[in-house]
C-alpha cells in the first residue's frame, strides 16, 4: 500500500512540468531551456481608446516599432524553447539578466520584484482538465513597463487570458480607457479566477468521496483521497505566496502602479483570500474524510469478528457435546460409562439437545442486540 501510495503522489505532479535547478556556482542568470519545450510565438496587442492592434510577429525586434508609442502594448510569448529568441527578447526589453532568468526558469515562486523602471511579476495559472479532477499548473510571468506588458507562459495551450483578449478586442469596461498596470491587474485577476471552476470540481469530488466512503469504502478510495490530499496541497503552494504577492502591490508604493488600480487589486487580492480558504476547508474535509475511511474499515472489521465470535460462540458446546460422545466408553464395565450409548433414540435426542443449544444461544445473541449491524447508517 506505501510503494502505490509513493507511485500515486508521482503520478499527480504535472506531467510536463520539469524542475529546473541550477549547479553549484553556475552565473547569476543562468538560462536554462527544457529540451521538450514548445518553440516560442510571439503575440502582440496594441491598443488606446480608439484603436485595437493584434498580430504575430516573427521575431522579437519587431515589438519595437510599439513600445515608442503612447498606446498600450502587451507582448504575449508562448513557449520557451528557443534559447536565442528569449535572449534578444531580453535585450528588446531591456530586461535584467535576473529577470531574464527567472522568466525562462519555470520553478519560481509567485512573487514581485522591482527593477526601477520594470516590475516583475510571477504568478501560476491553474487551468482545469476537461472530463476529470486535475488541473494543469503553469508559471505565468509578467514584466510591468510604463507603456507596455511582457507576459511570458510556458505552454501555449493552456490559457486563461482569452476573457481579457475579448475585452479588449470589443472594448468592453475601461480596459482600453486605462494603462498598462490595469492591463496587469486584469491578468492577474484572471489567473486568481482561474481557480475557482478548478475548486467547483474538487468540491464536487470530495462528495463523492464523502458518499463512497461511507456506503463501501474500498483500497481504491483511500488512493484517490490520498490524490485529491496531494492536489489540494499543490493548489496552496500556488495561492498562498500569490496571495501575499498581491497584497504587496497594494502596500508597496511603485510609480508603475497607479492608485486607481491598487483599489482594484484589493478586490483582486479578496478573492485569492476566499481562494485560499476555500483550499483550506477542502483539505480539512479531506483530512477527516482520512479518519472516518479509517473508521469504517475498523467497523467493517469489527463487525466480521462479531459475526465470527458469535458462530464460534454456538459451535462451542456442541462441539463439547459431540466430544464427550466421541470418547465411547464401555457401558459394560459400569452403568456409569454413558448408558445413553445404548438408547434407542439417544442418536436423534443428542441431535434435537445440540440443535436447542444453538437456538438457544442464537435467541439470547438476539435479545441482548449483539446480531445487529451497529455500522449501519441510514441514508436520506
Amino acid at each position: 500500500m506505501v510503494r502505490k501510495l509513493r507511485r500515486l503522489s508521482k503520478a499527480i505532479r504535472k506531467p510536463h512540468t520539469k524542475d529546473f535547478y541550477h549547479q553549484p556556482g553556475d552565473l547569476p542568470g543562468t538560462i536554462i531551456i527544457d529540451e521538450n519545450a514548445e518553440a516560442p510565438m510571439i503575440f502582440i496587442i496594441d491598443y488606446n481608446e480608439t484603436n485595437f492592434i493584434r498580430q504575430q510577429i516573427e521575431v522579437p525586434e519587431e515589438c519595437l516599432n510599439y513600445l515608442d508609442a503612447e498606446s498600450v502594448s502587451w507582448v504575449d510569448v508562448l513557449g520557451l524553447g528557443n534559447k536565442d529568441i528569449l535572449q534578444r527578447l531580453g535585450k528588446v526589453f531591456d530586461l535584467h539578466p535576473l529577470v531574464l532568468e527567472d522568466v525562462v526558469n519555470m520553478a519560481e515562486r509567485p512573487k514581485i520584484e522591482d527593477f526601477e523602471d520594470q516590475l516583475l511579476i510571477i504568478a501560476r495559472m491553474v487551468i482545469p482538465k476537461e472530463r476529470t479532477c486535475g488541473f494543469y499548473s503553469e508559471q505565468v510571468s509578467l514584466v510591468l513597463g510604463k507603456n507596455y506588458l511582457l507576459t511570458v507562459q510556458e505552454e501555449p495551450e493552456h490559457d486563461c487570458f482569452e476573457g481579457v483578449r475579448a475585452r479588449i478586442d470589443k472594448g468592453k469596461g475601461i480596459i482600453r480607457k486605462q494603462g498598462s498596470d490595469y492591463l496587469a491587474y486584469s491578468l492577474l485577476d484572471a489567473i486568481i479566477d482561474g481557480f475557482f471552476p478548478v475548486l467547483e470540481l474538487y468540491g464536487e469530488r470530495i462528495e463523492e468521496l464523502e458518499e463512497e466512503v461511507i456506503v463501501k469504502p474500498t483500497p481504491q478510495t483511500l488512493q484517490q483521497i490520498h490524490q485529491v490530499r496531494r492536489e489540494l496541497l499543490q493548489l496552496r503552494r500556488s495561492i498562498w505566496p500569490q496571495r501575499d504577492a498581491i497584497n504587496t502591490l497594494i502596500r508597496d508604493g511603485n510609480e508603475l502602479i497607479s492608485d486607481e488600480v491598487r483599489i482594484y487589486l484589493r478586490d483582486c487580492y479578496d478573492h485569492a483570500v476566499q481562494v485560499m480558504d476555500m483550499v483550506e476547508t477542502y483539505r480539512e474535509l479531506v483530512s477527516g474524510l482520512m479518519d472516518v475511511y479509517l473508521s469504517a474499515v475498523s467497523n467493517k472489521m469489527n463487525e466480521i469478528m462479531k459475526l465470527l465470535t458469535v458462530v464460534s460462540s454456538i459451535f462451542i458446546p456442541l462441539t463439547f457435546v459431540a466430544g464427550i460422545y466421541g470418547m465411547n466408553f464401555n457401558t459394560e464395565k459400569s452403568p456409569y460409562n454413558m448408558p445413553e450409548l445404548n438408547w434407542y433414540w439417544g442418536y436423534p435426542l443428542c441431535l434435537a439437545f445440540m440443535g436447542a443449544i444453538g437456538l438457544g444461544l442464537l435467541f439470547f445473541f438476539w435479545r441482548r442486540g449483539w446480531l445487529s449491524n451497529s455500522a449501519t447508517i441510514k441514508q436520506d
